[in-house]
């Protein structure tokens, strides 16, 4: 199927042919006809789909035919809320491209910054606001912002407005729009508390379920590296030292971390930059422009920040720390291999993520290989639970030591007992101490097949507005 197959008006398909695209991705093919048709939707694919163009396109058609010929201050016909500011920014940029031929106008508002510029904005009239929840409450309780014509209402990324804490801003929206609207709700996932909110909203939505709740692309590479908590940051800068990883977006769990983790990289001669919710949205933009233009090599980001980081030839990412919710693995490495093309993932798993990997595992129903041949494997081992009943047993109870050798503690003057320290991190390693006594020769690569070779162009499957690197033809992405 072609866009041009679809019900979709010339000035809109003038608009995506400029874009470059002819194909439709499954969620776009299933999306575009059910809103035109002015039903409500229920919309569940993984990142990288295409999810805003499914929605884009066929609201820019829906208003474009009730475009109203007298002129006057437009009002907010179209209300889409989502998660974070980046999202917001892209969904703009969407709606601009796929709208430059209807004489729309849209806007978008975002918390972090001042909001001069955005009540000007909405001064002069716009027929679709994207919003993010904060900013737009408190713009409607300043009196800048009336959602009284909205005529339709879009949720996009509900699981992560619902993991950030905003259903009770969802509830408030909700009690001001138009009964009488048409809803659509966008979500990767689909827990059962996101279908306990999806039927609060919906009525007699059509359910579209592109890809099985929490399965991973076949086209990422997934690895594993056990290792201490301690070389974590030596392992990262090894694995750097691969000419092919050009751009790499790393995640850790917090966003004290994600400065850590730069500032050690940084001290090490490698372009870092940070994006979190600390970080102004001036730093944010600037931060993911360079990265998208390669300037900046690493890109170290917190879950929260990460929704909005589209990059089509995205190729590594790296989770310096397991994320502790399952599902959330599912998103990270869903930043890379987007629209068909290639990726590769790479775990970081410490003793304390031991378990939150077997989540993840038993989530995706698969077994994520571990690279076993690295310069900094892991001499902290956690016993299993029969080591553990084994020692207990050995040991005759609390306070008696265990004569097994497995058990013994090694002696605290050894320095390589225990990793060393990450708050150290501007300390230069010793010569020699970075890999531990290891053959630096030794291949930490996996052996499956070339799996860190650079894919080939992925070819026709954009993902994105013109600009993004992809060839022309597929439309996936966001």
């Amino acid at each position: 199927m072609q866009f041009s197959d679809l019900p979709i008006i010339e000035p809109i398909l003038r608009a995506i042919d400029d874009e470059g695209y002819t194909t439709p991705t499954p969620i776009q093919t299933a999306a575009i006809p059910t809103i035109l048709s002015g039903r409500d939707f229920l919309g569940c694919a993984q990142t990288g789909t295409g999810k805003t163009a499914a929605f884009a396109i066929p609201i820019l058609q829906l208003l474009h035919a009730k475009k109203d010929p007298l002129k006057g201050k437009r009002k907010i016909k179209t209300l889409i809320v989502t998660p974070t500011r980046e999202l917001a920014i892209q969904i703009e940029e969407s709606f601009k491209a796929y709208g430059r031929y209807t004489g729309l106008h849209q806007t978008v508002i975002f918390g972090g910054v001042k909001q001069g510029n955005q009540t000007e904005r909405l001064r002069q009239g716009v027929d679709i606001l994207i919003a993010t929840s904060g900013r737009l409450l408190d713009l409607m309780w300043q009196g800048y912002v009336s959602l009284a014509d909205v005529e339709i209402f879009v949720l996009d990324e509900a699981d992560r407005m619902l993991d950030m804490g905003f259903i009770n801003d969802i509830k408030k929206l909700l009690k001001v729009i138009p009964v009488k609207r048409q809803t659509l709700f966008f979500s990767a996932t689909m827990a059962p508390d996101i279908m306990t909110l999806a039927g609060t909203i919906l009525r007699n939505p059509e359910k579209v379920e592109i890809t099985p709740v929490s399965t991973t692309a076949e086209t990422i590479t997934q690895c594993v590296y056990h290792i201490d908590k301690g070389s974590k940051n030596s392992l990262i800068v090894h694995l750097l030292e691969d000419p092919k990883m050009k751009n790499v977006l790393v995640f850790t769990r917090t966003k004290h971390g994600a400065d850590k983790v730069v500032k050690f990289l940084v001290g090490r001669g490698i372009i870092a930059e940070a994006i979190h919710g600390n970080k102004s949205q001036n730093n944010r933009q600037r931060a993911l422009s360079n990265f998208r233009e390669q300037t900046t090599r690493v890109l170290v980001a917190t879950d929260i920040a990460s929704r909005g980081i589209d990059i089509d030839s995205l190729e590594y990412m790296i989770n310096y720390d397991i994320p502790n919710i399952s599902e959330t693995y599912v998103h990270r490495i869903g930043r890379t291999g987007r629209a068909g093309a290639k990726g590769v993932a790479i775990s970081f798993c410490d003793n304390d993520d031991i378990a939150h990997l077997r989540d993840i595992e038993k989530l995706i129903s698969k077994k994520i290989p571990v690279v076993e041949d690295h310069p900094f494997p892991k001499t902290n081992v956690m016993p299993s639970n029969r080591e553990k009943a084994l020692e207990a047993k050995a040991g005759g109870g609390r306070g008696r030591g265990s004569s097994d050798p497995r058990f013994q503690r090694t002696p605290s003057n050894d320095r390589f007992s225990s990793p060393r320290s990450e708050g150290h991190s501007h300390q230069k390693p010793r010569s020699g101490e970075r890999t531990h006594g290891a053959d630096k020769s030794a291949p930490s690569r996996p052996s499956s097949g070339g799996s860190y070779s650079r894919p080939s162009t992925p070819g026709n499957r954009p993902s994105g507005p013109k600009g993004s690197g992809m060839g022309k033809g597929y439309y996936g992405g966001r």
